[in-house]
C-alpha cells in the first residue's frame, strides 16, 4: 500500500487520545466532528489506494465532507474494471463502500456512513435518478394513482425519497424487503 492510515487510540466518541478532548483542541463540537470525518476520508482513501495497487489500476483520490458524511472519489481512466459496468456497477460500488467502511472501522473503532464514487458512476446515477423519480411524479399526479417503482439499493432509495419531498403534490414510501425493496409514490 503507499500509505498507511496512523494507529489511534480511540475512545467511546471516535476521538483518538492523541488529538486529545474537544476542550483540550479548542475545538467545538462541530468542528471536532469535520475533523472526524476528514479522518474517516483518509483512512478510506488509504484503504482504496491499496486496493488500487492490488489490481494495478491508476486513480486519483479526491476527499470531501458532504452532508455530514465523508465523500471519497476515485477519478480516473477504465475504472469500471474495478467495480464492473452496466446493472452490476452499482452493486460492486456499495460492495466496495461496505468494505471500506469496514477499514475505517477497523482504524478507528467507530461506524462510518462514508460514501464511495468510483468513476462518477454513483453522480450519474443520481442524475438518472433524479430524472425517473420527476416522470414518475409526473405520472402519479397525472394518472390520480400511485407509481412504483423498480427495487432498489438503499443510496436509490434516499436519491428519490429526496426529489420526491420536493414536488407538491406527492410523498413517497418504501415497500418491501431486501433485495426487492422499492419506493412507491403516493399522492398528497
Amino acid at each position: 500500500m503507499t500509505g498507511s492510515a496512523p494507529d489511534l487510540a480511540v475512545d467511546g466518541a471516535g476521538v483518538s487520545d492523541e488529538e486529545g478532548s474537544p476542550e483540550e483542541t479548542g475545538l467545538s463540537p462541530q468542528e471536532r466532528r469535520l475533523v472526524d470525518l476528514e479522518q474517516e476520508g483518509e483512512i478510506a482513501a488509504d484503504y482504496i489506494e491499496g486496493l488500487l495497487d492490488i489490481v494495478d489500476m491508476d486513480g486519483d483520490l479526491d476527499l470531501d465532507v458532504e452532508g455530514g458524511r465523508a465523500v471519497v472519489a476515485v477519478v480516473g481512466e477504465k475504472l469500471d474494471k474495478l467495480i464492473g459496468t452496466g446493472g452490476e456497477a452499482l452493486e460492486a460500488l456499495e460492495a466496495l463502500q461496505e468494505l471500506t467502511r469496514l477499514a475505517v472501522l477497523q482504524k478507528t473503532g467507530t461506524r462510518s456512513r462514508l460514501m464511495l464514487d468510483v468513476g462518477g458512476h454513483r453522480a450519474r446515477r443520481r442524475v438518472e435518478l433524479r430524472q425517473v423519480a420527476t416522470a414518475a411524479a409526473e405520472r402519479a399526479i397525472e394518472r390520480g394513482k400511485p407509481e412504483t417503482l423498480a427495487p432498489m439499493t438503499p443510496f436509490e432509495r434516499k436519491v428519490v425519497h429526496d426529489v420526491i419531498a420536493e414536488i407538491d403534490g406527492v410523498h413517497s414510501e418504501s415497500e418491501g424487503e431486501e433485495p426487492s425493496r422499492r419506493v412507491v409514490i403516493l399522492l398528497g
